[in-house]
């Protein structure tokens, strides 16, 4: 979809109609202030079983220019409610945010002033958290964990507070809790990104929603993400590297107990290293062919695939 207006804002939000109101005032307050022209305010409601939709509902009625409503019928996750809202986007520059207060929408030009040095995405980071350690301390693992295995350099990944350009949030594809990926995303489709400080409160209405149970679930999304953003295109170097690692530490054990039994007349057979070695080799083998099975598909994909695309004729 074509951008039409300077500003969209992105709201995911579930059971917290103590704050809609509020927060979207307050961010018509600083759009009006500092003059960032026509804008749009996109809230998601993600299955909430408070009055979160009477309220959204109210304040479209009140403000039918400025505010759009999705609502699902029931909770689907934050990365399905973002997703909703980017694909609905009409603004050039998009800005996501919490709707819970504790993201300061007086930020909002700083954003804007950094995407404009040329940057694809801007985003916060939340460096005194007004959270209890159950929240901030998994963070913490969790960022440093991501910027490790992604190359990204962004200390708060989790931050919700994000600006993007429009061409460049809507190029990917967000599903299960990939959210919190999104400038990895978005590096490995060549977008750049950036980071700058931001202000954050402390929550006054409703609870949070994460806790150390993310950790799990973060882990296994930064194992589909590395993935998808290196070994997509190469599958067979992603199952063959642990193939040959796994085979060849099982062939060293097995080579190092054939000496033991050859020269030294060590009995092998019931030892359990012996087995282990056997199992390296096997799992080894099995992820090798694992490989190669992946690249023939990717071949057999990519031959179908430009069967499919139009001929073109060059002059």
């Amino acid at each position: 979809m074509p951008a039409t207006i300077p500003l969209s804002f992105v709201i995911p939000l579930y059971n917290e109609d103590g704050t809609v109101t509020s927060l979207f005032e307050q961010i018509k307050a600083v759009v009006e202030a500092h003059d960032l022209g026509a804008f749009e305010v996109i809230f998601i409601d993600d299955g909430s079983t408070d009055s979160s939709w009477e309220q959204l509902t109210a304040l479209k009625q009140a403000h039918s220019d400025n505010v759009s409503a999705l609502r699902f019928r029931r909770n689907q996750g934050k990365a399905a409610a973002l997703s909703a809202g980017f694909a609905a986007v009409k603004g050039e520059i998009v800005v996501s945010m919490d709707a819970d207060l504790q993201d300061d929408p007086t930020e909002i030009p700083k954003f804007i002033k950094k995407l404009n040095e040329g940057y694809d995405c801007v985003s916060g980071w939340k460096q005194l958290r007004q959270d209890p350690l159950g929240k901030t301390l998994p963070s913490r693992v969790f960022n440093w964990a991501t910027a490790a295995a992604s190359g990204v350099k962004i200390h708060d990944f989790n931050c919700g507070f994000k600006a993007y350009r429009a061409e460049a949030i809507q190029s990917i594809d967000l599903y299960g809790e990939l959210h919190r990926y999104i400038p990895v995303l978005l590096a490995a489709e060549g977008y750049t990104s950036a980071e700058i400080p931001v202000e954050h409160h402390a929550r006054t209405h409703g609870v949070s929603k994460y806790g150390w149970s993310r950790l799990i679930k973060g882990g296994l999304d930064l194992m589909t993400v590395i993935v998808l953003t290196r070994y997509l295109k190469r599958p067979g170097h992603f199952f063959g590297g642990f193939g040959l690692f796994s085979g060849g530490i099982g062939f060293l054990i097995l080579a190092g107990l054939s000496v033991q039994k050859t020269f030294w007349q060590i009995n092998i057979g019931g030892r359990p290293l012996f087995f282990l070695g056997i199992l390296l080799v096997l799992l080894g083998m099995q992820l090798i062919t694992t490989g190669l099975l992946a690249e023939l598909i990717q071949v057999q994909m990519n031959k179908g695939h430009s069967k499919r695309e139009p001929q073109i004729e060059r002059s």
